[in-house]
């Protein structure tokens, strides 16, 4: 996961689905990883 940035899109490596936010998530990482994406970890916007 990136340090600083989100990711609105991600290509699974082993089926190749692409992956997209749920419905009122900002990203990939706060839908599907154990943590939100470091911006919403920082207590800032996510993503935008």
């Amino acid at each position: 996961m990136p340090t600083d940035a989100c990711q609105w899109f991600h290509e699974c490596s082993f089926c190749h689905a692409l992956l997209r936010p749920a419905p009122g998530d900002c990203c990939v990482f706060c839908s599907y990883a154990d943590k939100p994406c470091p911006p919403v970890q920082a207590g800032q916007d996510c993503c935008g």
